[in-house]
């Protein structure tokens, strides 16, 4: 009978000493939607708002072998300059990852999560744009690879200044 603990045994190796994703816990850490202009904002519209968005994922460690991982998702819409929404959310999930090298954690936590999470995050936002007033948002999906590899260009590219 194969174990089950709601987590994702990573490839290389027997189940014993396999690298171990688990999620224990998610959550919503902060939530936020404006509607700066209501009523007027959900009059009839003549165009589609546009919408700025913004992808962030962030991890610490609470202990051995387990972190904290927050996806922050941004939505801006404006139509004529003027705003029409704002929704912020902070999704956040507390995770076990064993038997991992310490080179792999970024992936783990930065890219194999966030992915995991996206679904979530993604239903709160379009439930808060549409609770709103609003069609919902629904939010194309993210490569948290792509991401993890600009946030590591960034960092590559400007030195930390010591003192």
């Amino acid at each position: 009978m194969a174990e089950q603990n709601g987590g994702m045994a990573m490839p290389g190796g027997s189940n014993a000493g396999a690298q171990q994703l688990i999620v224990n816990a998610q959550y919503i850490k902060d939530l936020s939607f404006e509607n700066p202009r209501a009523p007027h904002s959900l009059m009839q519209q003549k165009e589609p708002p546009e919408v700025q968005l913004g992808v962030d994922v962030k991890a610490q460690s609470l202990g051995q072998d387990i972190y904290e991982v927050v996806l922050t998702i941004s939505a801006n819409a404006t139509t004529a300059g003027e705003a029409v929404f704002v929704v912020e959310l902070a999704y956040a999930a507390v995770v076990t990852v064993r038997n991992t090298p310490q080179e792999l954690l970024p992936m783990l936590l930065l890219v194999e999560t966030p992915r995991l999470l996206f679904p979530f995050a993604r239903g709160v936002v379009a439930t808060a744009t549409r609770e709103g007033g609003f069609p919902p948002l629904l939010l194309h999906p993210v490569d948290f690879a792509d991401l993890l590899r600009r946030q590591q260009a960034v960092q590559t590219a400007s030195p930390i200044a010591t003192a």
